[in-house]
């Protein structure tokens, strides 16, 4: 240590001179700089030392360079000036810095052994299974090792889903069918129930199925028969489909409490049934005289009347019709007409609400109003003026009809009325007296009404005629 002292010190004379000058007291003559130089390490402050002094100040000096040269090392490390092994500063040179920290990063080797490679390829580290992108070979399982097990070398590992049970069941399956009433894919629910281990409980989706359907509307009853037909056979079986139906039949009972009309319906399910092939033609005469419930022979007798209506050309296919959104245009409309003709010869509101609820097209209500209002402008009688007009508040009163519907089903009108002034020539001036009578019941409100066109008025009085008042006739 004495000996980088000295070698700092001659490196920095000028440092070590500012040193030893703390200790002089005075100032320096030029004249006789040689005297004082002489003189300077045997006068300190007017005291004049002895030689163990002089080691006592050489050791001072020495340990003030060393507490400086560490302050410099430690904090330039790696920058500045650097010694070198025999002592001397080597000023410009860049050392390898030695902080601790350094070497957490450091993924070579500190053993001194092999290439100075970083470990593992570089793909080491805590929880690292290799470098990225590394494809692993099937490894070899070894004989000798002490956990080789020979029974494990030939098994085959698959997925098992545990059966399904009873509390779950109906929990599972009643979404699955509830969003089958939305979509109708029965594809997609055969893949659902596909998805699931029913073991016992698979006869029981049938019957449920059908209860859903009767508390739901005719055309999600018809979906049900569909889903029935496509799932016999894929997912369920013939038998499981005559377990389900006479679990149904047990039921009644129960299901008429919620349904009143539960046995005719079933009785249509089961006619259905049979005329897809879902159960046996045998099915129902199964049951004679070993039924005691009037419910299920109620059930059986509505399936065995329709079945013989179906020898005389009755189609068991449509008996609860397709819903509002599968129909046909053109086949509602004619339904639509139907019905108005049905309630101008009837008079009964209540049934022509009832009907037009169960088309099930509140999407398609205003080609209803647009038919009603062409109706009146083609009559020639203030009999179905008045009729459509009471119709029309009752089914705006009840929101049968949305005020969208009916305002659309009036604007319809209002852009075809002048091809239907072709055939109809007094056409305007019955749509502008129904607009006015619309508008003093609530039917419409004034934005509907200042929108009814109005045919260009003739001139009163003609250049020919002498003055005479033409009269209007329309």
């Amino acid at each position: 240590m004495a000996t980088d002292c000295e070698a700092w010190l001659n490196a920095n004379p000028v440092e070590a001179q500012d040193l030893s000058d703390s200790f002089v007291s005075g100032e320096e003559d030029n004249g006789g700089s040689l005297v004082a130089n002489k003189n300077i390490n045997n006068e300190i402050n007017g005291n004049w030392l002895s030689s163990s002094s002089n080691n006592i100040h050489e050791a001072r000096l020495k340990a003030k360079a060393k507490r400086r040269l560490r302050k410099n090392s430690s904090r330039d490390s790696g920058r500045g000036d650097s010694l070198s092994d025999n002592g001397d500063v080597v000023r410009g040179t860049t050392a390898v810095p030695t902080s601790p920290k350094s070497k957490l990063l450091d993924r070579k080797s500190r053993l001194g052994k092999g290439r100075g490679l970083p470990k593992k390829g570089g793909a080491g580290g805590k929880g690292v299974w290799g470098r990225s992108g590394e494809v692993y070979e099937p490894e070899q399982v070894d004989v000798k090792d002490p956990n080789y097990d020979e029974a494990q070398e030939n098994c085959v590992y698959e997925t098992v889903v545990p059966p399904l049970e009873e509390r779950d069941f109906e929990k599972t399956v009643t979404p699955i069918v509830q969003e089958y009433f939305e979509h109708g894919d029965t594809n997609e629910v055969a893949e659902l129930l596909a998805e699931l281990n029913l073991g016992p409980m698979r006869s029981e989706v049938p019957s449920l199925a059908v209860s859903l359907a009767l508390e739901a509307k005719a055309s999600h009853r018809e979906l049900t028969s569909r889903l029935l037909a496509d799932l016999c056979g894929p997912v369920l079986s013939h038998s499981d489909m005559e377990s389900s139906f006479d679990k149904l039949l047990r039921e009644l009972p129960d299901l008429v409490l919620d349904t009143p009309g539960a046995p005719q319906l079933v009785g249509q399910f089961i006619a259905r049934a049979v005329s897809d092939q879902i159960l046996s033609k045998s099915y129902i005469e199964g049951y004679k005289g070993r039924v005691d419930c009037e419910y299920t022979r109620a059930a059986l007798d509505r399936a065995a009347v329709l079945l013989k209506m179906s020898l005389g050309g009755l189609r068991i296919e449509n008996q609860w019709g397709a819903g509002g959104g599968q129909r046909p245009i053109m086949q509602l409309i004619k339904e639509m007409n139907l019905l108005l003709k049905e309630y101008i010869l009837s008079g009964d509101s209540k049934e022509a609400e009832r009907c037009l609820r169960d088309l099930e097209v509140p999407h398609f209500h205003h080609e209803f109003v647009y038919e009603a209002i062409v109706m009146v402008l083609e009559s020639k009688g203030e009999k179905t003026f008045k009729m459509v007009l009471q119709l029309l508040k009752s089914l705006c009163v009840s929101s049968i009809i949305t005020v969208d519907q009916m305002r659309r089903g009036y604007e319809r009108v209002y852009m075809d009325i002048a091809e239907i002034n072709i055939d109809v020539p007094r056409a305007y001036f019955i749509l502008e007296q129904f607009v006015d009578k619309s508008f003093s019941m609530g039917i419409i409100d004034v934005k509907i009404r200042d929108l009814c066109p109005c045919r260009g008025r003739k001139r009163f009085v003609s250049e020919g005629d002498g003055g005479v008042v033409k009269l209007e006739s329309y």
